[in-house]
């Protein structure tokens, strides 16, 4: 496959949870990209998947492949904070599945997401970045996120620390 023809945009579902699952435990067991150490089951998942309806502030955006509906990617609008002053403000993540990056998924999910989220009360979205990704600082440049700080060895993983730099967008 090449370009983003054969890829569809949809929100998340019950049926997704296993592939979002796999997805998301080979960053958790291959990368930094999230600090989680421990792969998860489906079951323990579910939560997740449960705080992120169609509809609302906190979204999940689903790519798949037109022909195979195979999982390529997903993002989410998750809460920035649990304190209610936060209620504004939404962190936003773009997972993307081993071999399907540079085929503008990321891109598609976000412009989704993005375009999901207009009619909410929201006033500025963030992101953190484990360091280096500088894919990951592209496509948030893309659509307007600003780098605002960089939090040193923030995380350890791996038998060493990480750096998080902050980026946030006005919505």
């Amino acid at each position: 496959m090449s370009g983003t023809a054969e890829v569809q945009v949809r929100p998340g579902v019950e049926a997704d949870l296993k592939a979002l699952t796999t997805l998301y435990n080979h960053y958790v067991r291959e990368t930094p990209i999230t600090f989680d150490t421990e792969p998860f089951t489906p079951e323990e998942r579910r939560p997740w998947l449960l705080s992120h309806p169609e509809d609302g502030p906190h979204r999940l955006r689903v790519a798949t492949d037109a022909d195979s509906q195979e999982i390529l990617g997903y993002a989410t609008s998750s809460p920035y904070r649990a304190k209610p002053a936060y209620a504004t403000s939404v962190e936003t993540t773009v997972y993307v599945a081993p071999g399907a990056g540079g085929r503008g998924i990321g891109s598609l999910l976000y412009t989704s997401l993005f375009d999901a989220l207009a009619g909410e009360d929201l006033h500025r979205a963030y992101a953190g970045i484990a360091q280096p990704n500088a894919a990951s600082a592209r496509l948030h440049a893309r659509f307007g996120f600003r780098h605002v700080g960089t939090y040193r060895e923030v995380g350890r993983k791996f038998g060493r620390y990480w750096d998080v730099a902050w980026y946030e967008k006005p919505l």
